[in-house]
Order: structure tokens, then sequence, then C-alpha cells
């Protein structure tokens, strides 16, 4: 399909037709979370209205219509990356998605001696779970640098990724960079040593085509508020006969195939790692998100991503007082962008952009490691989404230089 149009597309949104502080809203904090397409606000609206009730419980009418709704959702979002829809576990959000094979895989397996692999560019999600296994079970942890051009250092990797490592957790987007991970190339790495690798797909599946099958990861987790769905909603990935081998997370309602007064018997996966009553609405709700960037094509949101980042590197280099973190436009780069503005502290750039109308995120951004690597105590960022324009990246750059006529 031909390439989408993002100035039509706002008119889908209808948070972006507000103003915060007499301005016009120009949202650029989409790596923290996406808004929300009037499809995805009527499907809770028409859930909660028609068909609530708890799932896979009940014989009468509604539960059975929210069942199946519930599961349709879990068949959409399996074919979304190419899994089998008994490959997909719900959970609340990407970071319970990375403790459940932290504590059900990964806790069981390591031991002293053995290594688990992260790289230099993880949101704490990806890294303060592993920090506790290897504490709990005396693994040592390892980390894949970056490079000087802001790329993961993957000459670095094929010396750390050896006969010792057992696991490699890693994003495939930074949340700070913006870099885009070769996965798949590292799964490939990892196997040849015998390795398990765990994808953070946070950033990724929203914004590129993402294939489990051909990046051939053992587990993927991601979360629907970032790509236009609900919040409290998480996916898990899980190759089937590896998922079968794990233990609960969780214990009680919904995932057990038989109780007496002192044995369980659970039931299979997915179903033994969601229990208790889930976002029911929420979930049904993911599936119009998903059917929304179906119709676009991931590989045109990927594109525009990628030709934003580029517009807005190139437009804020010709500031020499703006320092921008982040690869070079190109293949590795995404729909990231991270700054500062001279030595003006993130938090009062992004408070005077906010005046302009303009949201984005300044701080550590969950990751601190990274910032303490990059040698300051925070960074500006803009992100972007299938909303975004260039005239909003326009209007933030006009705000930018007026952050620095104030305050430099």
């Amino acid at each position: 399909m031909p390439m989408f149009n993002p100035k039509q597309l706002k008119g889908d949104f209808p948070i972006l037709k507000r103003q915060i502080n007499g301005q016009p809203l120009v949202y650029l904090d989409n790596a923290s979370t996406s808004q929300k397409p009037n499809s995805v606000i009527q499907a809770l609206t028409e859930v909660y209205s028609n068909h609530y009730a708890n799932i896979h419980r009940g014989i009468h009418t509604l539960s059975e219509e929210a069942t199946d709704l519930f599961e349709f959702t879990r068949l959409t979002v399996a074919q979304f990356i190419g899994a089998q829809p008994d490959e997909i576990i719900f959970t609340r959000n990407t970071t319970e998605a990375i403790n459940l094979v932290a504590y059900t895989w990964a806790a069981q397996q390591l031991k002293k001696g053995d290594k688990l692999v992260v790289s230099a560019l993880e949101h704490h999600s990806n890294l303060v779970p592993w920090q506790q296994v290897c504490a709990l079970t005396g693994a040592t942890l390892d980390v894949i640098p970056y490079t000087e051009g802001y790329e993961l250092d993957m000459e670095a990797a094929k010396r750390i990724i050896n006969s010792k490592t057992k696991l490699v957790a890693i994003t495939q987007i930074s949340n700070v960079l913006g870099t885009v991970v070769p996965v798949k190339e590292i799964a490939a790495l990892s196997h040849s040593v015998g390795a398990k690798i765990l994808v953070d797909g946070a950033q990724s599946v929203p914004h590129m085509p993402v294939a489990v099958r051909d990046l051939d990861c053992d587990w993927l987790a991601f979360s629907s508020h970032k790509m236009l769905g609900p919040s409290g909603v998480g996916v898990l990935f899980g190759k089937k006969a590896l998922m079968e081998q794990m233990p609960p997370f969780l214990f009680g309602g919904g995932m057990i195939r038989e109780v007496d007064q002192f044995h369980t018997g659970f039931a299979p996966s997915p179903y033994r790692f969601e229990a208790g009553t889930p976002s029911i609405a929420d979930v049904i709700a993911f599936k119009p998100a998903l059917d929304y960037l179906n119709n676009l094509g991931m590989q045109n949101v990927f594109a525009h991503g990628q030709d934003l980042y580029a517009y807005a590197y190139n437009k804020l280099k010709t500031l020499e007082y703006v320092k921008i973190y982040g690869p070079q436009p190109g293949p590795t780069s995404g729909p990231v962008l991270s700054f500062n503005v001279g030595k003006i502290h993130p938090h009062d750039v992004a408070s005077i952009l906010d005046q302009h109308g303009v949201a984005i995120r300044a701080g550590h951004h969950c990751a601190q490691p990274l910032i303490d690597r990059l040698g300051v105590p925070a960074t500006t960022r803009m992100s972007f989404y299938v909303y975004s324009t260039k005239e909003d990246i326009d209007v933030a750059f006009e705000a930018i230089k007026d952050v620095y006529a104030k305050l430099a």
C-alpha cells in the first residue's frame, strides 16, 4: 500500500485536538506511551456496554462472548508477530513479561559459573530482573557495549557471548538512543553456543515488522499501550516447547487443570501463566489497535519513523548548542531521538517546550546505566509515531531555540 498520511491520521486520535497552554498539542513522547484512536476507545465502550463478563468460566452468553473476543485478540497478536496462539501469554506489561521468564526459567536454570548477557542499551525492565536472577543463582552478568556511533558493538558481542552464556536478554530498539539492534544476528550467535535469547520488543514491535520465526528468538516481550492499545496489557511470546517446561509464575484461579486439598495440576501454556481475572476489556480493545497498524502496514510505519528521525536529526544538527545522542540516520536508527541543549537541564527544556504545547520526555528514561555511560545526568527525548509529522518537529525545533534564548 502507499505511504500513509500522518496529517490525516491525526483526525483518528481525539486527544490530538487538545490545546496545551493555549497551543495545539504536539505529542512527541511516544516511546513512553502512544495515544489511542477512536476505534480503540469505542471498543472499550462496546465491551463494557454490551459484552462484559468474566472469561473461560461461564456458560452463559455474556461469558462466552467475552471469551471469544478475548481469544480473538490472542489470535490477532499471534498473527501480528508470526506466532501460534498458544505461544501468546497476556501479562500486565513488558516488565511483567520479562519477570515471568526471569523467575520461571532463568531462576530455575542458571547456576554459579553461568553467564547472563545484556547490552548497555537496556531499559531497567530488561536489566534489574536479571541482576536479581544473578544474585539468586550466583550467575554473572556481562554487558555488550555500544560503539562511538551509538550502535551495538557486534565484535564485543562475539567475544562476550560464549559457552558459559545461558541467556542473552536484549532490546531490539533502544528507548534512549533509538538504535536498532541486529537481534537476528544476536539470536544466531546465542544459539550457536547453546544459549537462549529474550528480546525486549517494547519499542520495536510497535514500530517495525517483527516475525518471531525469522528472528528465531525464544521469548519476545512487548506492551499494548505503546502501540495504540490500552494500558494494562502486555504480551509474552514463548516457543511452545520451552513454555511447557516452565512452571507457573502466579498461582490461583484460571491457571489450573484440577485441584484437591493437597495437590494442584496446572493448565497447559499459555493459561498456566494467566492466573486470576485479566484486563478483559483492555485485551479485547487491543485488537482494533493491531488492526489499525496492520492497515497502515508495519513496513510503512517503520519507514515513517526513520524518516522523522532523519528529519529531526538533521534539523537539530544545525544548532551548534545541541548535542545528539544517537546513530546517524540510516538502517540502525529508529523513531527515538535523545539530545541536550547546551548545559541547560533537560527538565528545564521540557518545561519550556510544554509552554509551547510540545510534550517530550526528560530524565534518565528508566535507563540510568546508559545515561551514566553518556556522561550526563539526563537527556531530552523526542519520539515519534504514526500520527507524528515534520510540522510537529518544526514546532519543537522553534521551541528549542526559544529555550536556548531564554536560559543559555
